[in-house]
């Protein structure tokens, strides 16, 4: 299948963005690493044909690495959702620096403020959900449960390989196939004050999930 950049290129491109200024802990902020991000968008491209002249959603978008690699996979249009201002605002930065237009982005709580105008809406949903570490177990389920309603064909997301039993269980009672793409390993750098080491090495699965085609 076509993809209108090499992986190596999209990489490169993804390398130059700015990432957050002060994480949220309580958000669970990290930025989707960039050969990561690259390897997620690329392959959503080359092995599924779910990116290029698709509507796009990238849910809990942080600072664009996500909606960044959709963008220049070229994407019909690409929208994303965040709760945090801050992050919006390297978001925005990022998608100038990157001289893209077909990006939009909303500053809003995914669980509460999307407008059900948005219900299946996308063709695509991506993102990199807080693996629900801390006080906020669970979190990436609700991610996930929040993707199917603005969906109509498939969602990409990450979650930690220890879960994975929990997310197939889940995808079965939602009526999703679900699919490992792949298994990376995710490196976390310190980022807070209360971490003792530089880095985290996690063991992470890359899902695609499709939805039934009566959904739509």
């Amino acid at each position: 299948m076509s993809v209108c950049m090499k992986l190596r290129v999209l990489e490169e491109w993804l390398q130059g963005l700015e990432g957050f200024d002060k994480p949220k802990l309580t958000l669970e902020q990290y930025a989707t690493p960039s050969h990561i991000a690259s390897c997620m968008t690329h392959t959503m491209q080359a092995s599924f044909e779910d990116i290029e002249g698709k509507i796009v959603c990238d849910l809990g978008a942080g600072c664009g690495m996500l909606s960044s690699g959709a963008a220049l996979l070229q994407a019909s249009l690409v929208q994303g959702f965040e709760i945090d201002p801050d992050a919006l605002s390297v978001f925005s930065q990022n998608m100038e620096d990157l001289e893209v237009t077909n990006v939009e982005a909303v500053c809003c709580n995914i669980f509460t403020g999307i407008s059900e105008r948005f219900y299946k809406k996308f063709d695509t949903v991506i993102m990199n959900p807080p693996f629900g570490t801390k006080n906020n177990s669970g979190v990436d389920i609700e991610f996930l449960q929040q993707a199917c309603k603005l969906s109509t064909c498939s969602i990409y997301s990450l979650h930690k390989s220890s879960t994975r039993s929990h997310i197939i269980k889940k995808a079965k009672e939602w009526g999703l196939k679900s699919k490992v793409v792949a298994e990376l390993r995710y490196d976390l750098p310190s980022s807070y004050k209360f971490h003792k080491k530089s880095s985290v090495d996690i063991a992470v699965d890359f899902w695609r999930f499709e939805l039934p085609e009566n959904d739509s």
